[in-house]
């Protein structure tokens, strides 16, 4: 092949190879770990919500558009003004974490685009929290129920994230802190100490009932042994215990002068030892 032919060759395809390098950032993609894409498809159907394209190296038509989303886990946090149950203002400080679902990115595009984070997540948290706030008092919330406040933000806002509509999947929700106004925060916590210090009294009263009550208990048994014990001890039984122990004391190497008949009840009496 002479060269008169062979330039237009090399004239084409250095043409198409700074095409194909222009044109190369549209064609060839990578998908990091931490994400996941979608593309919409201008010529065929628009957004593709079904096929979520995975980590790693990809190819596409120049007009589809790529739509990247971070699906690594992400944290929020939020400060606000919530009323309890009787209208009382109360501050709250609330973390949130969370990440979209990954085969529902699509989907979340397609409501949200991909500030979700702001027109749907904050928004929902700081709408179950008040809701769930305004059903406790503020002495509730800030002591002896505040467990189950925690829980209940934290089922009610998994839930309406996680629905089939919204595709959030919510890994964490805390509650970092409570704040009352002073009054009513120390009104709160006198309120808890005299309840601790009335319940260390009744526990005194309670212990020293009981310790009582054990020492009537003996006292009962011991004066009924005590009766069992003296009606048995009949005359002869008595008789017999004292010859008993007559004639063990006079099997002794000591030396005695046993009067025979002499004490009570006829017994022999021991009058002395060497």
């Amino acid at each position: 092949m002479d060269n008169r032919r062979l330039l237009p060759i090399i004239v084409i395809s250095v043409i198409a190879l700074i095409v194909l390098i222009a044109l190369s950032s549209s064609i060839f993609f990578t998908i990091q770990a931490n994400e996941r894409a979608v593309l919409f498809k201008k010529f065929s159907g628009g957004l593709d919500k079904e096929n979520v394209i995975s980590p790693g190296f990809h190819v596409k038509a120049p007009w589809n558009d790529l739509i990247t989303f971070d699906v690594a886990e992400t944290k929020a946090e939020e400060t606000m003004d919530v009323l309890d149950k009787n209208g009382l203002s109360i501050k709250v400080d609330v973390s949130v974490r969370f990440y979209p679902k990954f085969d529902r990115i699509g989907f979340i595009y397609e409501r949200f685009r991909l500030g979700y984070i702001n027109t749907l997540v904050i928004p929902e948290v700081r709408s179950t929290v008040r809701q769930v706030m305004g059903r406790f008092t503020a002495e509730e919330i800030y002591s002896t129920k505040r467990p189950e406040v925690e829980a209940a933000i934290r089922n009610e806002t998994a839930a309406v994230l996680g629905n089939d509509t919204n595709n959030v999947e919510m890994t964490a929700l805390l509650i970092r802190s409570i704040n009352l106004p002073d009054k009513i925060k120390q009104a709160i916590e006198n309120k808890l100490q005299q309840e601790q210090e009335a319940l260390a009294y009744q526990f005194r009263l309670d212990k020293e009932k009981s310790e009582a009550e054990r020492k009537r208990i003996a006292a009962e048994g011991e004066a009924q042994a005590n009766k069992i014990v003296n009606s048995s001890l009949t005359p002869n039984l008595l008789k017999m215990r004292g010859i008993e122990a007559t004639l063990k004391l006079a099997e002794s190497n000591n030396a005695k002068i046993v009067v025979i008949g002499q004490g009570d009840e006829g017994l022999p009496l021991i009058l002395g030892n060497n």
